[in-house]
């Protein structure tokens, strides 16, 4: 099996705080900010950062639908983990500062893909697919956040 990874990065216009205090919201901003991709929401402990246990449901593509249970820590400042019970899906979004009034928001997605012919079609589509997803997400996290 092959490790396949998805990247995508955006630069908004607030401060990285903020930022990262709105992505750490799991009760009031995450679900807001999620786009279509993603159903049947719902935080089952927490709700802000480090200790939340969220559920999703995320579809990729017509046929690929990947139900998530994601523990939720921080491991550094300005850094979140979302670890899937159900896979080896681990996602890490980091927020830094990026200059007056500015932040980067950066997600990365890792896991295990299948081998063979499947797992090469994976790892070359899987992360542009799901670099759609999150490039709609940081929009609409962007949107939240500028004043």
């Amino acid at each position: 099996m092959a490790q396949v990874e998805a990247t995508t990065e955006r630069i908004i216009a607030a401060d990285a705080e903020a930022v990262f205090d709105a992505l750490a919201d799991y009760k009031d901003v995450r679900g807001k900010v999620l786009p279509a991709h993603y159903s049947e929401y719902e935080v089952r402990e927490g709700g802000d950062g480090e200790g939340t246990l969220v559920h999703w449901k995320l579809q990729a593509t017509s046929k690929r639908v990947r139900d998530c249970l994601l523990e939720v820590s921080e491991p550094t400042d300005g850094q979140l983990v979302e670890k899937d019970r159900n896979s080896s899906m681990v996602t890490t979004w980091t927020v830094t500062p990026a200059g007056e009034g500015r932040s980067k928001a950066v997600v990365t997605t890792v896991w295990n893909g299948a081998g063979g012919i499947g797992g090469f079609f994976e790892k070359t589509f899987a992360p542009k697919g799901l670099a759609r997803i999150y490039d709609e997400l940081l929009a609409n996290l962007a949107a939240e956040v500028e004043n």
